[in-house]
């Protein structure tokens, strides 16, 4: 007899600073939570961010979305990546301008360095624009493999330069 498939909870950052940002990362948390394997999700509020890396680049708009999923970590990327190809996501300029990307940010509790994925991401500590919105869904005690208790990344990173847009 076989097992009934086992949820795992996962976060997603998604962002967008090109073609009606809004509409980009709102259009992607739906079909994010269309997908079959899918369940459970939850959209952050929506915050706006200035870019990192190259300036001369309109802000962002960012949110996180917690789901609970039965998809492998790299089925789940693969699928994240589907959806930013749908939405014209071009890979030419690291950290520039981009209609959408989508992050895998926590998948459980695992911790995974691989050369297409790093969980928890690698960046995640460094970025008040994905520790704010994430901390506006997941659980108050919510510790991250490897880093750390959300509550003390948070205290040590500065809001400056993001903005709460939506509730």
């Amino acid at each position: 007899m076989s097992q009934p498939p086992r949820w795992l909870e996962a976060y997603i950052g998604l962002g967008s600073n090109l073609d009606d940002p809004l509409r980009q990362v709102r259009t992607a948390a739906q079909e994010i939570s269309a997908l079959p394997d899918i369940r459970d999700h939850k959209l952050s509020p929506l915050y706006s961010s200035h870019p990192v890396g190259p300036q001369d680049q309109p802000d962002y708009i960012n949110a996180v979305m917690r789901i609970h999923t039965n998809l492998a970590p790299m089925d789940l990327l693969r699928r994240l990546q589907a959806i930013e190809n749908l939405h014209g996501r071009t890979r030419s300029t690291r950290w520039g301008a981009r209609t959408l990307d989508l992050d895998l940010l926590l998948y459980d509790d695992l911790m995974l360095n691989e050369p297409e994925l790093i969980v928890p991401h690698v960046e995640l500590a460094n970025r008040a624009f994905v520790l704010y919105p994430l901390a506006d869904i997941a659980p108050a005690d919510l510790s991250i493999a490897g880093l750390g208790p959300l509550g003390d990344l948070l205290a040590k990173c500065s809001a400056e330069g993001i903005k709460r847009i939506e509730p």
